[in-house]
């Protein structure tokens, strides 16, 4: 094999614009084809390795080289791609997504038990309550936005059910805070309004920890805080634990489920095929996730030391990227992959992640879009776009994919 040296590499692929966030997969087939390995350029100015091509894919997702602490990460990268200013980067990036063994598995541990596929079987009747009482709220007829009416609110209400956010905190959320995931770098524009979000919700997430500590139950939440007090995590592990939990346990489903719903509105046989046969929904969901993943891009990965990766020299320190959508379109692993399927099977998608660092809120992740799927298509007849497909507005997240606007058209509210 010829390894490929940086310095003879070709310019990096621009992951950016309209066109791209509308339909990446026509780039994506053209990466892969050429390549496993591409350099990439992000709107920040970061440069990265981008992993394309499933098997690719899943052996970095299963890299022990491939570390994701941002200590990890050199100059070049720090440059452009530390973005959240201290104290909070140091304060709230140091998450399960930012961490290697054995801090990981430390940390992990003490999230799992609250998602467990048993226990989010058990909560299935109270999300479906949620997701009725979403649905009770919109027009009889439509129009409607099924973000602003459904998706934006859905997935928040199932997390705090799930981790033990009270009520009176759960109402007072700010789902703007979301959009610190979002670089914006020191120069923009938006700086001012990205650290008013940042504030906000790093003083939310310590009103959050003093209510838990002063009113204690058997949540996660709860016994995170316990964990805190008992040195089993330090100050920074926990509030960062809280913050991926508020941002990552909630934004991406929102976002998978309007990436659903527009695969099935563009596809209106298989929408009027899955509302008529409830059985194929958990295969349709897997389908659904594979054929346009809300995680789009995975986080930062990095070599400890320079290194070959499937054939390319990649430095020590530069940001290593996995195109899980890019791997879930590889026709070498998915027969005729541009089509949805709702019978495919196997589906080993990597919409969650592979290894060590698979989504632990999987389990519940895939009960919210049966419920909110099933939901939706039962009880809005005639569910239709009432935009045309050049008009939605997909966001401009870098590593993930949705919209922050569906609106649609249904018959009758049922």
């Amino acid at each position: 094999m010829t390894i490929q040296e940086p310095e003879t590499a070709p310019d990096p692929v621009p992951l950016m614009g309209c066109p791209y966030k509308a339909d990446p997969y026509p780039l994506y087939e053209r990466m892969r084809e050429a390549g496993p390995v591409h350099r990439v350029l992000f709107p920040s100015g970061v440069q990265a390795w981008l992993v394309t091509g499933y098997d690719a894919a899943h052996a970095a997702l299963n890299d022990d080289r491939l570390g994701k602490n941002h200590d990890r990460g050199n100059d070049r990268w720090r440059a452009r791609a530390s973005i959240m200013p201290e104290p909070q980067h140091s304060q709230l990036q140091v998450h399960l997504l930012h961490q290697d063994p054995p801090q990981h598995t430390r940390m992990r541990r003490l999230v799992t038990d609250a998602f467990t596929p048993r226990r989010v079987e058990s909560l299935r009747p109270r999300l479906k309550e949620l997701a009725d009482a979403l649905v009770d709220a919109l027009p009889e007829t439509g129009p409607a936005d099924l973000v602003a009416g459904f998706a934006a609110h859905f997935p928040f209400q199932v997390l705090a059910e799930v981790i033990g956010l009270p009520p009176e905190l759960a109402a007072r959320f700010d789902r703007d805070w979301g959009k610190v995931v979002q670089p914006v770098g020191p120069t923009d524009p938006g700086r001012p309004r990205y650290e008013a979000r940042l504030h906000g919700l790093q003083s939310y997430i310590a009103e959050v920890v003093s209510h838990k500590r002063d009113h204690g139950d058997d949540d996660l939440l709860s016994r995170l805080v316990v964990a805190r007090d008992g040195r089993e995590l330090s100050q920074e592990e926990l509030d960062s634990m809280i913050f991926q939990l508020l941002v990552a346990g909630q934004e991406p489903v929102t976002n998978q489920i309007t990436t659903a719903l527009i695969a099935l509105l563009r596809h209106p046989a298989e929408l009027a095929r899955l509302r008529d046969t409830p059985e194929l929904m958990p295969r349709a969901v897997d389908e659904l996730l594979r054929y346009d993943s809300a995680f789009e891009l995975t986080t930062w990965r990095f070599l400890a030391e320079d290194g070959d990766l499937h054939g390319t020299r990649v430095p020590a320190g530069d940001s290593v990227i996995v195109s899980l959508c890019a791997a879930n379109r590889d026709p070498r692993r998915f027969p005729d992959p541009d089509t949805l399927d709702l019978d495919r099977t196997p589906n080993p998608h990597l919409a969650f992640g592979h290894g060590i660092h698979f989504c632990p809120g999987a389990a519940l992740a895939r009960a919210e879009l049966q419920i909110a799927l099933g939901t939706l298509l039962t009880r809005l007849p005639g569910l239709r776009l009432t935009i045309r497909d050049e008009g939605i507005e997909w966001i401009p997240a870098v590593l993930g994919r949705g919209t922050n606007r569906l609106p649609v058209g249904y018959d009758r509210r049922i």
